[in-house]
């Protein structure tokens, strides 16, 4: 059996782009259908909008975190986190666009981040992410993820 590809141009002729060769439907050596991001694996906005809907319902009421978000609605934070981890994953770029590069640590350091408000985001933030039911492999990246972004944000000691 041959497969379809484009043969290529003749000596000085204008470069053509080869073709793939296309696999057939019962091929058992081709790949399954992919997505070219996280974004889309794991169910895209409506996805994140659930994990930040979730995690600000835990902050709203934690007294330690609320005081971390000082204006009156936590909508902007919301705004800010979901167009944050929308464009990390592989989404909109709005982040980008509205606000720049995201500088992180920049960002938090007007706020007090102990190791007890770490692990007070985390605790939040895992409510969020189970609530998300997701395939183990995705929960697992978007986990450690948070994980490790939870800890490199603590810039103030234990308060004791």
């Amino acid at each position: 059996m041959s497969l379809p590809i484009e043969p290529r141009p003749a000596e000085g002729g204008p470069a053509q782009p080869q073709q793939r060769p296309q696999l057939m439907q019962n091929d058992p050596f081709s790949k399954p259908a992919y997505t070219d991001s996280f974004y889309d694996a794991v169910g895209g906005h409506d996805t994140f909008v659930k994990l930040i809907d979730v995690f600000y319902d835990g902050v709203a009421t934690d007294p330690l975190l609320r005081p971390m978000y000082p204006e009156e609605d936590l909508a902007p934070a919301k705004r800010r986190f979901l167009m944050f981890l929308e464009q990390y994953w592989g989404g909109p770029t709005t982040y980008g666009e509205e606000r720049g590069h995201p500088r992180l640590r920049m960002r938090h350091v007007p706020f007090k981040v102990t190791p007890e408000a770490k692990d007070r985001w985390l605790f939040h933030m895992r409510a969020a992410v189970d609530a998300l039911e997701l395939p183990a492999l995705y929960e697992g990246t978007l986990w450690d993820y948070m994980d490790r972004a939870a800890l490199s944000m603590v810039n103030s000691p234990s308060e004791g």
